[in-house]
């Protein structure tokens, strides 16, 4: 009987210490937040937040550099979201998919990332906060020789530096 009341008694410490109250972490005059309502949102102006709210790259049609009309809307988000973070560079990488030469596919991604930077520009991004490089068929995003792999790998992807 005695070993039953100690075992009850230890779960319901252990259950004790277990439970925490959410702490204020605001001291202006907005409603506070708890430290796990800030852990799941993505810091402002971050990589993360660029991924999650618009999407970190943009497609390209076969042997083409120009911003397909499906894509367009997404640099225009990300050129909105450029002009609300004044402090974030954006470094545009230009891709290609494995067919062609090396040298070749390092031309056209560099046509592709400097096609998405010209429509950020046209949008009222400062072309000094921009930056590009091309990496033409050397960093495939999905590996394969198929039409998939292909279209996944022809795009121009958005880093924050």
């Amino acid at each position: 009987m005695r070993f039953k009341v100690l075992t009850i008694a230890a779960a319901a410490l252990l259950l004790a210490a277990c439970e925490t109250t959410p702490r204020e972490t605001s001291t202006s005059g907005t409603a506070p937040t708890t430290s796990t309502e800030r852990l799941g949102a993505p810091a402002p102006g971050s990589q993360e937040e660029l991924t999650q709210t618009i999407g970190d790259r943009v497609f390209f049609d076969f042997d083409s550099y120009a911003v397909r009309a499906d894509q367009r809307r997404t640099v225009e988000l990300v050129a909105a979201w450029m002009n609300q973070h004044q402090n974030v560079q954006l470094t545009i990488e230009g891709h290609a998919d494995e067919r062609g030469t090396r040298e070749y596919n390092l031309a056209l991604g560099d046509r592709r990332a400097s096609s998405v930077r010209d429509l950020l520009v046209s949008q009222g991004v400062s072309s000094q906060r921009l930056s590009t490089i091309s990496y033409g068929k050397e960093r495939p995003e999905v590996l394969g020789s198929n039409d998939y792999a292909w279209q996944q790998n022809r795009r121009g992807v958005f880093v924050v530096r």
